[in-house]
């Protein structure tokens, strides 16, 4: 998978800092992901949809914890130098 684009946001009180799509071996683009500042620090956030319990659930699941970590590193890598040209 890539990064395909990375879309920063210019608010420095919101916690979404970047949305962000990456793009499968196969060719496919997912949108909607998102560099998030939380507690610990930047993460990537998967796509995800508030059901009607006011809960939020991931609409992308990666199969393996080795993926998911894959994509965060690659994903806060393009925001740091995204950010960094600024």
């Amino acid at each position: 998978m890539t990064i395909e684009r990375m879309f920063p946001i210019n608010n420095e009180n919101s916690k979404v800092k970047a949305f962000f799509d990456i793009k499968t071996q196969e060719g496919i683009i997912i949108k909607g992901f998102k560099i998030i500042e939380g507690a610990n620090g930047l993460f990537a956030s998967v796509p995800s949809t508030k059901a009607k319990d006011d809960k939020y659930y991931d609409d992308v699941v990666f199969p393996t914890k080795e993926m998911k970590d894959k994509l965060n590193e690659m994903a806060l890598e393009a925001y740091n130098k995204n950010h960094s040209e600024k």
